[in-house]
This record gives C-alpha cells, structure tokens and sequence, in this order.
C-alpha cells in the first residue's frame, strides 16, 4: 500500500500569460513563490512527513519542491515520468489560438499520457511499497495520474489548483490482477 501526495507546481509566469508550457522549464510567478511557501508552511504546521520525494525534473515543479524541501529536508529524487504533457509542435503558444482536434504534430496523446501514468504508479509501487510519497507535478499530468487511479477520464477528476495537494492509496492499479502468494509462480 503506498499513500500518494500528489502536489502541482506552483504558478508560473507562463500560466499567468495563458501558455502551452509542456516541456518548458517554467518560471514560478511572485504568487506561484507565495503558494509555495503557503503549501510549506500549512505541511510543516501539520507535521506532515514522507518517506520519499520525487519530482518533476521540469524547472517549474524543481522550484515548488525546494521550497517545500525547506522543511522536509528530504532528498529529491527527479522524475521524468511525472512531467506535464508533451504539446509537441504547439509548445509555447497561447492555449485557445491552438486547434487540438487532430493533435499537432508531436502531441503526447491522451492514451500515452495514461500509459506513462501506469508507468509511473507501478515504478512508485515496485521502489515505495508501504511508504508516505510526496510527489511534485503538474496540474494536467497529476489528473491523468488520479484518473488511471479511479478508473475514470481525466475529464472525471477536477482540475488542481496551482500548490494543490491530493492524498491517494493504491496497493494496485485498476483491472491488475492481486495474486496470493500460493498464486506466484517461479516459472
């Protein structure tokens, strides 16, 4: 069983200026640094404490963990898998200029998004097994992650405010068999 937080970075100047970030490194904006240190604050007030903390490798959520790891003082463990959605071609453009409908060129597509996540949530269970997860990601990225949870669309899962956290438990992902251990076979 591992409990996941999953955190969104904070606000960056790219989500003021309404921008396909992506792969873009990012910049936290003056109130995506004031979220961030609220969010550090509100942990610390509670004594929260995690076993492990991985990370977006993106410059935007690196920025939100350091000043969460503040308190934790914990190491980060980069991630690539947590990184927000490719937009491939449209990268960098103002969301609503955009038509998605085919996707651009170079697009990470929603079902790649969610096999990633698979990916994702079976590399944090295999390394994390019984333990506290503080993950830093994106806004887009984290839903696909609580959607392959639930079992449910991204449309399904409300959107995450900037410095949002959510808690989920998972022992197994949706439709993976759990075997006994008179079930395991050495074959």
């Amino acid at each position: 069983m591992v409990r996941l937080f999953l955190v969104r970075h904070g606000e960056t100047m790219e989500n003021v200026a309404q921008t396909l970030q992506g792969h873009l490194p990012g910049t936290l904006s003056p109130e995506g640094l004031a979220q961030a240190e609220a969010l550090r604050q509100k942990l610390a007030g509670q004594g929260a404490r995690f076993d492990a903390f991985l990370c977006s490798d993106l410059r935007r959520a690196m920025q939100t963990a350091e000043i969460l790891n503040r308190s934790l003082r914990m190491p980060i463990a980069r991630c690539e898998l947590l990184r927000e959605r490719d937009w491939g071609s449209v990268t960098g453009q103002k969301i609503g200029t955009v038509q998605l409908n085919p996707l651009p060129v170079g697009v990470e597509s929603e079902e790649a998004m969610f096999a990633r996540a698979r990916r994702l949530l079976l590399y944090i269970r295999s390394n994390y097994d019984g333990q506290r997860v503080l993950a830093v990601g994106h806004g887009l990225f984290n839903r696909v992650v609580l959607a392959t949870l639930a079992g449910s669309t991204i449309r399904e899962i409300p959107r995450m405010g900037n410095a949002e956290i959510r808690e989920v438990t998972f022992d197994r992902l949706p439709g993976e068999q759990h075997l006994g251990a008179d079930e395991v076979s050495a074959d």
